[in-house]
């Protein structure tokens, strides 16, 4: 408790291994303090905050082995999925991370922990195993469970499904320790916005409109993907989202084919929410926290270039519940096209659909009200 100010602290702990991890960091501290005004959060991430110079170097060569060797990334995923870090890892984690981790748990005096990435929950792990006493939540940001997550120190895990839950039950969790919460998003998703309005704010036609998202690092499948889609430019408007790849965003900008009026290319934006409502058609990278805020809006999804392992059991979750499904040939991307231009009262009636269905995979739990019930 910070006796200063008169208000409990939560420390949230994240990673810059894809926007995802900090993203649903960022979400549960605004969350947290809409919830309860003597709450005061803090959001890190670790490697970053602690080594500025090692961690973007760290970060581009685990980037660079998923686009360009994603086979061999989803070997060993999938060589791990039920194993701890190995001992080395563990090791290198020990050296860099956990003396000043815990000089800055010392300093901050949170009243809880939450980690939104294996690794600090993996370094906060091993402090509670040397004796700190405080809280840790760790929320899982996919909708599959690898095995770097499961640690018996978390005190509560918060899951985006059943299916995840017993995964780790399977794996010696106990059901006390789970709570079903979904994805936290950041809570302007919950929140309507007139559709003109966002089409005035952003210079939007009055067209069938398709959102095209690449992830925090702006990875938009290659070319023949993009190329697909704008055959249909003076038919449907394009909106492309390429986060903080400068460079992409550079090289659609100089291309004469995307200096349409009916395309749209953006950076990085904290609008999404807006953007999403404003489309009919999300076609995105299957990262858990994209997938979740698409589901928020209830907007249909097509999936394209999933990372072997978590990605996989994202697309695999969707396709399934009937909330979008995967981009497996350019016959699936001119089916919904062609949709939108001859019949768009049919995606119209899908987003409807998807509104009424989720209400059915609602989860049980609030990620808020389960951190502050760690708080006491």
């Amino acid at each position: 408790m910070d006796v200063l100010h008169g208000k409990k602290r939560v420390l949230i702990l994240s990673e810059g291994f894809g926007a995802g991890h900090t993203q649903a960091a960022y979400a549960l501290a605004v969350s947290l303090e809409q919830h309860c005004s003597t709450i005061e959060t803090r959001v890190l991430e670790l490697g970053s905050f602690l080594h500025p110079t090692l961690a973007p170097w760290i970060i581009h060569a685990y980037k660079k082995t998923l686009t360009s060797q994603p086979k061999l990334y989803g070997r060993l995923y999938r060589s791990q999925y039920k194993k701890s870090l190995n001992r080395l890892t563990q090791l290198a984690l020990h050296r860099i991370f956990y003396a000043q981790t815990a000089a800055i748990i010392q300093k901050w005096a949170p009243g809880a922990i939450v980690c939104t990435h294996p690794f600090p929950s993996v370094v906060v792990s091993r402090l509670k195993r040397a004796g700190l006493d405080i809280p840790l939540c760790t929320v899982i940001t996919d909708y599959d469970v690898h095995g770097t997550w499961v640690s018996r120190e978390v005190n509560k895990y918060m899951v985006s499904t059943e299916d995840v839950k017993n995964k780790l039950l399977g794996r010696g969790i106990t059901a006390a320790q789970v709570e079903i919460t979904g994805i936290p998003v950041h809570p302007s998703f919950r929140v309507a916005h007139d559709k003109a309005m966002i089409r005035q704010q952003f210079q939007l036609a009055s067209l069938p409109t398709v959102l095209v998202m690449g992830g925090g690092w702006g990875l938009i499948g290659g070319d023949s993907l993009s190329e697909h889609l704008i055959t249909w430019r003076d038919r449907i408007q394009f909106i492309f989202c390429l986060g903080n790849n400068e460079k992409a965003l550079a090289k659609l900008a100089m291309d004469t084919r995307y200096q349409h009026p009916n395309i749209h290319l953006l950076g990085f934006t904290q609008e999404i929410g807006k953007l999403m409502e404003a489309s009919d058609l999300l076609v995105t990278k299957p990262g858990g926290m994209t997938c979740s805020e698409g589901l928020a809006k209830s907007i249909p999804m097509l999936f394209y270039d999933p990372i072997p392992g978590q990605e996989e059991e994202n697309v695999h979750y969707f396709t399934q519940l009937g909330f979008g499904e995967p981009i497996r040939s350019a016959d699936t991307i001119a089916n919904w096209l062609s949709m939108l231009a001859s019949r768009y009262t049919d995606v119209e009636a899908k987003r409807v659909s998807n509104y009424h269905k989720k209400k059915m995979y609602l989860p049980s739990a609030d990620c808020s009200e389960v951190i502050m019930q760690l708080l006491g």
